[in-house]
């Protein structure tokens, strides 16, 4: 079945409350949404939330390459999605925000000109059951605690800590979390890269006695060449993100014995095709995995879901960014549960829809 045509869209969501890490603040996502349209009348959609302290993309960039991207996939298999990754790369680049969002797209309509849902149009079952954690944005330390400690009354069982502005006041912080919080709750870190290396080591190291899982990139991905000496001295497990896009990239961390973790985000690899190359090399070499994004909605969520289906490896699910929106623009998708349980339905493809109201507040681009 070939590609038709295409539609894209880009929205603000405004935030419940401004999101903090040590890259910056942001009060509101910048949200594009791709439908790709079949010669059978099938559609799919996908999504991307640029970020250019992470990706280097900006939503102006992102809008300006699109009719590029998706000019060069018209009358293209649907099915072959090496095809479609190939001719995307051809065209520019790097890019993997809009590229992401052309690849779920294309994923969502070729699963459900199938009619299956996604997870088994890869090859996956629901064989396990899927927890998010929840966030704590980087503030001070009494707010970082009081935030804990209402997450914590959610429901949640996993608490997600951004840290990485000065590793000696990110010990304080944890320890007036753990304060609050107790011993049971799971905690892990994420520095955003903000530590410098000896930094990073000591800070590690002072915080093993707080029981963390593991910690999201420590340093600069321009020191990942580096990141081995991180791993080798800290108690705490090393979770690669920032200097994780590809294949070629995952390949690097495993021969350099740089980590002990991947944390596997579409909009970084470019789409599922791609997350899908990671994966095999996280299972080759034994690696356990995270599944998280950036500031997206419900679309990208859902199918970071379907992904995790694909391998017993994947054991960690970061998919809390849809909680942080005032407005949420998608129909279907997943759910979140008792104790936070995501669930998906076994409907053909991400078996979501963009409401209305939202889509007619969208921009449109001509492609």
């Amino acid at each position: 079945m070939k590609i038709k045509s295409f539609e894209i869209f880009y929205n603000k969501i405004e935030l419940k409350r401004t999101f903090t890490t040590s890259l910056g603040s942001m009060p509101y996502s910048k949200n594009i949404f791709v439908k790709v349209i079949l010669e059978s009348g099938t559609y799919g959609w996908g999504e991307s939330a640029p970020h250019n302290k992470i990706n280097g993309e900006l939503i102006e960039s992102c809008l300006s390459i699109a009719p590029v991207l998706t000019s060069s996939l018209i009358g293209k298999n649907i099915f072959d999605h090496d095809e479609i990754y190939e001719t995307l790369e051809r065209c520019v680049y790097r890019n993997s925000s809009i590229k992401a969002a052309i690849d779920i797209a294309c994923y969502d309509a070729a699963s459900k000109e199938k009619n299956l849902p996604l997870y088994k149009y890869l090859g996956g079952e629901v064989n396990k059951k899927l927890y998010t954690d929840y966030t704590v944005s980087l503030d001070s330390k009494e707010k970082m605690a009081e935030e804990a400690k209402s997450i914590m009354d959610m429901g949640l069982k996993i608490i997600k800590v951004k840290l990485g502005k000065n590793g000696k006041e990110d010990v304080k912080r944890i320890h007036a979390i753990r304060n609050v919080i107790g011993d049971t709750i799971k905690l892990r870190l994420d520095a955003n890269q903000g530590w410098k290396i000896d930094e990073a080591i000591q800070t590690l190291k002072s915080l093993k006695k707080y029981k963390i899982e593991y910690c999201e990139a420590p340093i600069d991905r321009e020191l990942s060449y580096r990141l081995n000496e991180v791993k080798s001295a800290s108690p705490i497990k090393i979770m690669a993100d920032e200097s994780l896009f590809n294949s070629n990239d995952a390949q690097m961390l495993v021969d350099g014995n740089h980590c002990d973790m991947f944390n596997i985000k579409l909009g970084k690899s470019g789409g599922i095709r791609e997350a899908l190359n990671i994966i095999s090399i996280a299972e080759k070499n034994n690696i356990e995995m995270q599944i998280g994004g950036f500031l997206e909605s419900k679309i990208v969520f859902t199918a970071n879901c379907h992904l995790a289906y694909q391998s017993d490896l994947i054991k960690n699910l970061d998919c809390d960014s849809p909680l942080f929106h005032k407005q949420d623009p998608v129909i279907g998708g997943l759910e979140y549960c008792k104790d936070w349980e995501m669930k998906i339905h076994a409907k053909p493809g991400l078996n979501i829809e963009l409401d209305n109201n939202f889509l007619n507040s969208c921009h449109k681009i001509k492609c």
